[in-house]
């Protein structure tokens, strides 16, 4: 009789991009030889980039069934949500109770959205329509003549405010009202994180569309309506003040945290100082976060849990390459950016893409997955 061989056990914690693309990589790439499961207190995955589009009435972001993946998959999927782990016995655990025990475990817990102002209306991309769609209506009824987009230090993923910066100008346009727009930012430049490429592209479509830029600045905002810039100390008076949240991380009992809670990880996206935990996405200590390199981040886990498994892949360090898509409110700028020590060292905006396919989320598996999954018959009915 010929003994089974027991499958290597890996768990996935988190049902968004990282945590997919994990599976999809994982799947790929050792095949039999791993049981995957993934823990998400969440049903659904939600393409959450596009949300920018929902205040101007563009539709909702695209949802799709987080069981009806792990079933394509052939990940088993728990509905509960994970809350710490014991390395030293290889043991997750829930916030039901249930104790998981793991050969390798993948962490794609992103980052929990922090307001920096009380008297702004933060972006959160879990309800952009709720929170933006009654300003647009404003701006659109001539309501508004001055708005102000703010960044707070700092930034770790400036692109939405860009988009509706841009957006909201183009509505305003299409709707012949005049709006001053002014985006406030500690970057030295739009984007400066990308290069200069990218950075320069960007700061000409602003100007084209007549929005102003205070860059190297940081704001207070007293009350509403009025921002306090320093250097300079200057005070800006708005209608309306936007701002980027502020991102705390998961802060992981049983692991090592880095400040404000992110998880340290090294060239191989393995959580410093601990044995087979990986982590990907929001939740690292990587400053940029972003879909494209959470999905990069969990493909280099894959690869390291993979040969753990025994597959015959040789692990790569994570070396971040940015492709983007800027949403502009006319047509859309593709960014491409590669980066090292956390700024772009090379990196352009063009009109049309250079990456395949040109999706808002650049992963190597859940991009064309997804893709498919949007032309199935199904979806289109």
């Amino acid at each position: 009789m010929t003994a089974t061989l027991e499958r290597f056990k890996v768990l996935i914690a988190g049902g968004g991009v990282a945590g997919l693309e994990g599976a999809l990589a994982l799947h790929d790439l050792a095949g039999d030889r791993i049981e995957l499961k993934l823990v998400s207190p969440n049903h659904e995955f939600v393409y959450r980039p596009m949300s920018v589009r929902e205040p101007f009435a563009y539709g909702q972001a695209q949802r799709y069934q987080l069981r009806e993946i792990a079933q394509d998959v052939g990940v088993e999927l728990l509905d509960d949500a994970f809350a710490s782990v014991e390395p030293a016995v290889r043991t997750a655990h829930t916030a039901s109770g249930a104790r998981l025990r793991y050969d390798a475990l993948l962490l794609g817990l992103g980052a929990h959205v922090r307001p920096r102002y009380e008297h702004a209306v933060t972006i959160d991309d879990r309800r952009l329509d709720e929170l933006l769609h009654g300003l647009i209506l404003d701006i659109e009824g001539g309501y508004v003549q001055r708005l102000a987009f703010v960044a707070p230090a700092p930034i770790a993923w400036p692109l939405p405010i860009y988009e509706l910066a841009m957006m909201t100008a183009q509505r305003a346009f299409d709707m012949n009202v005049e709006v001053a727009i002014t985006i406030l930012t500690p970057e030295d430049s739009p984007l400066a994180v990308f290069g200069q490429g990218a950075s320069e592209a960007t700061s000409q479509l602003l100007a084209d569309s007549g929005i102003e830029v205070i860059s190297g600045v940081y704001c207070e905002i007293p009350r509403s309506g009025l921002i306090e810039i320093c250097p300079g100390e200057r005070r800006l008076e708005v209608d309306r003040i936007v701002a980027l949240p502020q991102l705390e991380g998961p802060a992981v009992d049983g692991l090592p945290a880095a400040p404000d809670g992110f998880i340290p990880i090294d060239v191989h996206c393995q959580v410093r100082d601990t044995e087979r935990v990986y982590a990907a996405g929001d939740a690292t200590d990587f400053a940029i976060k972003y879909g494209g390199i959470a999905a990069q981040q969990a493909d280099t886990a894959a690869q390291a849990i993979a040969a753990l498994a025994g597959a015959a892949v040789t692990p790569e360090p994570f070396e971040p390459v940015i492709h983007g898509v800027l949403l502009t409110g006319a047509a859309p700028r593709y960014l491409n950016a590669q980066i090292t020590g956390g700024h772009g060292i090379s990196s352009e905006l063009t009109a049309e893409p250079t990456f395949s396919p040109p999706a808002k989320i650049a992963a190597k598996y859940l991009a064309p997955y997804l893709e498919q999954l949007d032309r199935s018959p199904e979806r289109s009915q």
